[in-house]
């Protein structure tokens, strides 16, 4: 997977978890588009502004963060060329890269420790979209 840096962000209930990965995964490039502490905010709001980018950007991935990974999944896959994946484990992560083409990977706040989001990560960015009949079915989402 080619990507300049990751967009990451989160709502209140994935803000530590999104600081956590930041500190914790130092050699990655993010570009933290919020929130910024732990007061109740939409998480539709954070979804939107990294889904914005990304479906305009095919050079850019994301990261987002909510309680569940629910919501943001939702919302940010309103956006054309956008395929968000709700991972809550590191194989996940690397089957919605492989067979899905996720470009956001969306993690559950509160629900996951740092340590296996950040094999969900290593997973995400390390591998590749398979192709073949995958394709043919990932096409069908965009028409």
């Amino acid at each position: 997977m080619a990507f300049d840096k990751i967009l990451i962000a989160s709502d209140h209930a994935g803000y530590q978890l999104k600081k956590q990965i930041i500190e914790k995964l130092p050699k990655i490039i993010f570009e933290d588009l919020g929130t910024e502490n732990e007061e109740s905010v939409d998480y539709t709001d954070f979804a939107n502004l990294v889904a914005k980018r990304i479906s305009s950007n095919n050079r850019l991935y994301g990261i987002l963060i909510c309680g569940t990974g629910v919501g943001m999944s939702v919302a940010a896959n309103k956006y054309s060329n956008v395929r968000a994946g709700l991972a809550f484990n590191s194989e996940i992560a690397m089957m919605i890269r492989k067979h899905n083409d996720a470009n956001i990977l969306v993690l559950p706040g509160r629900y996951m420790h740092i340590d296996e989001a950040k094999r969900c990560i290593d997973n995400f960015i390390s591998t590749s979209f398979e192709g073949g009949r995958h394709s043919r079915r990932i096409n069908k989402i965009i028409e």
